[in-house]
C-alpha cells in the first residue's frame, strides 16, 4: 500500500513536497496553489520536524513506485472525539489524479482508529474550488470562520485571509 506514516527520515521530502503544492511557481502547475494569496513558504523544516516528533500527531505520506513521496497529509486528535485534518498535499503535476482523494479516505479510516467521529479543517474562504471539492466528499460548511494565523510562519498574507471550518461526520 503506497499510504504509510511518515517517520522524521521524511522532514525534507515532506517539507519540499507541501512547498511546492502551496507556494511559489512550482505550485502554479496543480489547482491547489495559494501562491496568488501568500508570500512566503508554507512549512520549514523545524515546523515539519515538530509534527513528526509530537505523540499526538500523525503524517501520513503516499509514495510512488519508486518511493518518492508524492502526497502526504496532517491528522490530529482534539477534544470531543474530533479529529484535525490539514496539510493535504499532492505534488502539483500529479494533481486531479485521485491520490488526494485516497488519502482523504485513509484519514477517514485512521479517524475511526483514533476513536474519533468527526473529521474538520479549515480552509481558506476565498478557495471556492477547494472547498466544492471537500463538499463533494462529504464535508459540509459549519457556518464557522476563523482568522488566518498570525505571524508569518504559514505564510505572509497578500490581503485579509479568512478561514471556513468544514467538517464531516465519519
Amino acid at each position: 500500500m503506497p499510504i504509510t506514516k511518515a517517520t522524521i527520515a521524511d522532514i525534507t521530502e515532506l517539507t519540499t513536497l507541501v512547498n511546492s503544492a502551496y507556494r511559489g511557481h512550482s505550485s502554479q502547475a496543480g489547482w491547489t496553489t495559494e501562491a496568488h494569496l501568500l508570500d512566503g513558504i508554507r512549512i520549514d523544516e523545524e515546523t515539519m520536524r515538530g509534527y513528526l516528533l509530537s505523540d499526538g500527531i500523525t503524517i501520513l505520506k503516499y509514495c510512488n513506485s519508486e518511493e518518492k513521496i508524492i502526497a502526504c497529509v496532517y491528522l490530529e486528535p482534539k477534544s470531543n472525539k474530533r479529529l484535525y485534518l490539514g496539510m493535504l498535499s499532492v505534488s502539483p503535476t500529479l494533481q486531479a489524479g485521485g491520490i488526494g482523494r485516497q488519502l482523504l479516505h485513509e484519514a477517514e479510516i485512521w479517524c475511526h482508529k483514533l476513536n474519533c467521529e468527526v473529521i474538520f479543517m479549515t480552509v481558506i474562504t476565498t478557495r471556492t474550488e477547494l472547498i466544492d471539492w471537500y463538499k463533494r466528499r462529504g464535508y459540509v460548511d459549519t457556518g464557522k470562520r476563523e482568522p488566518f494565523h498570525d505571524g508569518t510562519r504559514f505564510g505572509v498574507p497578500k490581503a485579509h485571509i479568512e478561514l471556513m471550518v468544514l467538517e464531516k461526520e465519519v
